[in-house]
Order: structure tokens, then C-alpha cells, then sequence
């Protein structure tokens, strides 16, 4: 949404509003509107004037209010009547002075305008206004159900429409998922050329299902499939499925096909499908709506005629948890994984959005994708933006490979916190905590290169961190290099210990990596003598972080722990082995780090090799 999309869009207004607005029309009439035009034809005067009008006959009805002091009298002068109002006055002649002059007295005057006046304030006005508002919140509801404006439309899809690839959004613009774009360039040919598919006999998929990690750009290589095809492209999220009113969802996945069939070819995309697509676990407790609404997908894939020309393409980081109906041959036919990029594609990622910035001609690429290991499409579009930031804060016109590195640093740690000043013995303990990491890892063979050491604070809680950065991209991970990654972690720790003869809490996510990393090669990586290749765990929403789960006896999982600490304790010895024997390296390294507060990988091994 533009800027100028924003100025003109009004916030919604609550329900309560509208009644509020009521509310205070009708206090208006009744307590300001009606007693002002009441009073407006009734004219005050004095009393003497009152006893005037009375002894010259032109009074014809008085009402004495006891209650409020006042005296109302009509007055007829050249055949028009007149109210007036006066005060009550200690008179005990008036009511002589009344009969005498034949005037009406003890009744109430009518003090209203004319009756068609007081129906129309009274009913007429109030109803109108309550017929608007009605009318009002009949049109929102009916907006909000996914219906026109009209009417209360329920059961409408609000499925966004993009026609004619209004997205501009092409296959070129996606880089990293070769293998994913090939599976769907057949869909596009499909889309493009449906009688070639027809005259072999040959059926196109109904639906294909792209599952991978957050960020990896699932929805965007759904809208290049429809920016390559040139077709309409129906854009939907799972949870817009979901409505309070029962029925309500499987009305709009009716609705969504019926769309759909009428303007075949085109492509239908449902985000975070898992929303609606979960297993049925047959409690009687579950949520109906959603299994409604579940049911009547799986009824509208079968029903619908494929030969139109009509695409489902659905997205989920938890494909664990979807209904089997959902994923057999005839609905989902294709699961195409987007996994994250290797090193070659998050390279071609890096240029790709380096296309959008101003950016110096020297950048190394390769180098940026090597020291951004593990990162997803979404955070490499960061880090090149996080570069492009970086440059203006200081005052230049493009980005350049420091930029580029220190994004990563960025998107990794966080910013640098300049405001947080570290004494100078907690400057020193981290100094020596940082490159008893570095120097392990260094004195280890089956270990990354060191690429950078730092001391200096960051946004994330870290107070410094070291960066190795592996040459070559690694698909499988032996026995020694977890090992020596685990010797790594501890040997901070094992550094304060040697040097401080004291420990500090500085190496809390240090322990949390190494006991992660050796439970799992106990329970999961079969690395155990004594369990063998039986896994004792199990892992779930492997693309959300991995829930993990034990799946042995009580028994077992003491004799897990106890394998546990023993590894952890084995390379925690080994690591406080390995600086006890560079023990003056130690000392120099940490010397180094403590004044510049960063050290490079090229720095620590010219130092390290002296």
C-alpha cells in the first residue's frame, strides 16, 4: 500500500460508535431540540402586565405551577393567541379577579407545537435515525463477511485477484530453488500449452504443495508461476477460512472454486494451508468449522474438472500435520520442497536483490554467501538491506563489502550496543573467553576457519561472539567434527578457568549448543557405542525449529543423560588440554583482542603462526 493509499483509507469504526452517535441524536431532540421550540413561542412578561391582560379580558386560561413558581396565561390580541409565562406573586385576589373576568383556570395549558410537529420528533425522527444505522452496520457486516456492498453477502471468498500477472513478478526474480522453479515450469507449459498435454492423454497435477522452512519464498514462487503463465492468480490465507458462524468456511471454498472454474485458466494459491488442512483426529470435541471447512476442500479438489486449466498451489512450513486426504494422488499430487539455499544459491539470492541498492562493483559475493551460512531468502533480502542502511548512516552514495559484512553480523547479533560500556575486567574475561573459542577451534583439525573475533556488544544479549566460516559447503557432519565443535564451544569456559581460576555466566548459550549437539548425536545420529543405530528421539515441525521428543524408557533416558554429560566433559577436558599447551599464544591473542576489541581471521592465524 502507497503513501497515498494510506491518506485516503479511513479507520474502521467499532459498532459502539455508531450507537453512541444514535444515542446522542435522540438526547439532542428530547432534551435541547423539543424544549427549545417548546419555549421559543411562549413569552415571559411581569406580573403587573399578567394583571393587565387580565382586567382588560384578553385572558381566556391561566395554569398556576406551584412546583416551579410560574403562572402560564393565553392571551388573545386581533384573534391570535399568545403564550406568556410569569412569576407567582402573593396575590389572594387573583382568583376573584379570574372569576369576575370569566377566565379558565386549573387546567394545563398546551405548551407543544402541533401535533404533527410532536409525532415527528418524537417517533418519526428517532426511527429514521435507527433505520440509517441499522443500514450502516448491515454494510460492514457484510464487508467483513466477504460480501458486496449491497447486502449482508456471507459466505463470499475474499480472495485477492491479481489478472494478467498484475504482480510483475517472474521467475528471474526468484533465484536460489532451481529445483523448485524446474517442478513448476511444467505447470506454466501447462497453463501455456494445455492441448499438448491432451493429445498424449496426459493429465496435468491438480495441486501442488510447496513445504519448506519460514522465509525460503514459497509465496513468491507462487506468484512467478502466475506471473509466467500470465493467468489469473487467486490469492488466499488459510486462516480467512476460519469464521466465527459454522458453515461459513465451507461456504467460501465453494465460492473460491466457482471463481475459479469461471475464469479457468488461472491459479489458485492458499497460504499457510495447515490452517484448515489439519489431521482429523476424530475427537468429538475437535472444531467442527474447521473440519467443515476441510471436508469441502477435499470435495471441491475432487469435483473440480482439471482439464480447465485450473491450478492449486499450496504453502506450509508443517506438511507433518496435514490431513493424509489432503496430500494423496488427485489433490496434491506434487510436493515440492523449497529448502534453504546453498552456497551457490544464496549467492545468485545476494545478486538478485543487490539489483535493487546502489552497490559498489567490487562486493565479493561468494564471500558474503559463505559467511551467511543457513540464512533463508528472507534474510539474505535483509542483509542486502541492512548493507544499503548501513551506507546512508554513513554518508555514502553506494554499499561496499564492509557493509555487505557487517549486515551479516546485523542480522546474526543484532546491532552494536555503543551506550553499554564493559568494565575492564569483564572486557578482559570476554577477551580471553572469545579466543579460547578461536584458539580450539583453530588447533583442531575437521574445523571451520576462524573469520572473525569481536568483544563488542550487540543488541542480542551477546557480548561477543567468534565467527568461523567454512570454506566449502557441508551436507553431512562426521563423528570428529561434532566432536571438535563441541571442544569449541567449551573452550571459553575452559579459558576462564585456566586464566580466572573462575567461571561466569558468559558462557550460558555455549552450553546450551554443546549439550543440544551431543544429546543429538547420542539419540538421533546413532554415534553411541552402547544404543547402537536405535534413535531415541523424534523429531517434529523439522522446518520450525525441530520439536524433539524422546521415545524410550524412563531407564534409557537416565542412561542418555549420563552419556551426555560424560561427551560434554570429554571435549570440555580436551579443549582446556589444548590451552594449557598455547598457553602464551592465549595470552598474546587475548592481549591483541583486549585493545582492538576485533581481530579478523586473516589477523588471528598471522599472530597465531608467529
Amino acid at each position: 500500500m502507497d503513501l497515498e493509499e494510506l491518506k485516503n483509507k479511513k479507520p474502521k469504526r467499532p459498532v459502539m460508535f455508531y450507537y453512541l452517535i444514535a444515542f446522542g441524536i435522540l438526547m439532542v431532540l428530547n432534551f435541547v431540540l423539543v424544549p427549545w421550540m417548546t419555549e421559543g413561542r411562549i413569552k415571559e412578561t411581569t406580573y403587573s402586565d399578567f394583571v393587565k391582560q387580565v382586567d382588560q379580558g384578553n385572558v381566556e386560561q391561566v395554569e398556576v405551577q406551584n412546583q416551579t413558581y410560574t403562572i402560564y396565561y393565553v392571551v388573545k390580541v386581533n384573534g391570535k393567541e399568545q403564550i406568556c409565562k410569569t412569576g407567582i406573586m402573593d396575590d389572594p385576589e387573583l382568583l376573584a379577579r379570574l372569576e369576575q373576568k370569566n377566565v379558565k383556570y386549573g387546567a394545563e395549558i398546551p405548551k407543544q407545537q402541533s401535533p404533527f410537529l410532536a409525532l415527528l420528533l418524537t417517533w418519526v425522527i428517532p426511527i429514521v435515525i435507527f433505520i440509517v444505522i441499522g443500514n450502516i452496520l448491515s454494510k460492514k457486516m457484510a464487508k467483513s463477511m466477504g460480501g458486496g456492498p449491497g447486502a449482508m453477502m456471507f459466505g463470499k471468498s475474499n480472495a485477492k485477484v491479481y489478472v494478467k500477472s498484475a504482480t510483475g513478478i517472474k521467475f528471474s526474480d526468484v533465484a536460489g530453488e532451481d529445483e523448485a522453479k524446474e517442478l513448476l515450469t511444467e505447470i506454466v507449459d501447462y497453463l501455456h500449452h494445455p492441448e499438448m498435454y491432451r493429445d498424449i492423454g496426459a493429465q496435468m497435477p491438480k495441486g501442488a504443495l510447496l513445504v519448506g522452512p519460514p522465509g525460503t519464498g514459497k509465496t513468491l514462487l507462487a506468484k512467478a508461476v502466475a506471473g509466467e503463465a500470465n493467468v489469473p492468480f487467486f490469492s488466499i490465507s488459510g486462516s480467512e477460512f476460519v469464521e466465527m458462524f459454522v458453515g461459513m468456511g465451507a461456504a467460501k471454498v465453494r465460492d473460491l472454486f466457482q471463481q475459479a472454474n469461471e475464469k479457468a485458466p488461472c491459479i489458485v494459491f492458499i497460504d499457510e494451508i495447515d490452517t484448515i488442512g489439519k489431521k482429523r483426529d476424530g475427537n468429538m470435541g475437535g472444531n467442527d468449522e474447521r473440519e467443515q471447512t476441510l471436508n469441502q476442500l477435499l470435495t471441491e479438489m475432487d469435483g473440480f474438472d482439471g482439464s480447465k486449466g485450473v491450478v492449486i498451489l499450496a504453502a506450509t512450513n508443517r506438511p507433518d500435520s496435514l490431513d493424509p486426504a489432503l496430500l494423496r494422488p488427485g489433490r496434491f499430487d506434487r510436493r515440492i520442497p523449497v529448502e534453504l539455499p546453498d552456497l551457490q544459491g544464496r549467492e545468485e539470492i545476494l545478486k538478485v536483490h543487490a539489483k535493487k541498492i546502489k552497490i559498489a562493483d567490487n562486493v565479493d559475493f561468494n564471500a558474503i554467501a559463505k559467511a551467511a551460512s543457513g540464512a533463508s531468502g528472507a534474510e539474505l533480502a535483509n542483509i542486502v538491506n541492512e548493507a544499503a542502511l548501513r551506507a546512508v548512516r554513513d554518508g555514502r552514495r553506494f554499499a561496499n563489502q564492509a557493509d555487505m559484512e557487517e549486515s551479516i553480523e546485523v542480522v546474526i547479533a543484532g546491532y552494536q550496543k555503543k551506550n553499554r560500556v564493559l568494565s575492564e575486567k569483564e572486557k578482559l574475561i570476554v577477551a580471553y573467553h572469545e579466543i579460547g573459542h578461536a584458539l580450539v577451534a583453530a588447533k583442531q583439525s575437521h574445523s571451520a576457519p576462524v573469520h572473525k573475533i569481536t568483544i563488542i556488544p550487540r543488541t542480542s544479549g551477546a557480548l561477543g561472539y567468534t565467527m568461523q566460516v567454512d570454506e566449502e559447503e557441508h551436507f553431512l557432519m562426521s563423528k570428529e567434527e561434532l566432536e571438535n565443535k563441541i571442544a569449541t564451544f567449551t573452550g571459553g569456559r575452559a579459558a576462564e578457568e585456566l586464566i580466572f581460576h573462575s567461571i561466569t555466566t558468559g558462557a550460558s548459550n555455549d552450553i546450551e549448543q554443546a549439550t543440544k549437539l551431543a544429546r543429538g548425536m547420542i539419540t538421533r545420529f546413532g554415534m553411541s557405542d552402547e544404543f547402537d543405530m536405535v534413535a531415541m528421539e523424534t523429531v517434529s515441525n523439522q522446518y520450525l525449529g525441530g520439536d524433539a521428543s524422546l521415545a524410550c524408557s524412563f531407564e534409557t533416558q537416565t542412561q542418555i543423560d549420563r552419556k551426555v554429560v560424560e561427551l560434554v566433559r570429554k571435549q570440555h577436558e580436551k579443549a582446556a588440554q589444548i590451552l594449557k599447551e598455547n598457553i602464551m599464544k592465549l595470552h598474546e591473542l587475548a592481549k591483541y583482542l583486549y585493545e582492538n576489541e576485533t581481530i579478523t581471521g586473516d589477523e588471528f592465524m598471522k599472530i597465531l603462526g608467529e
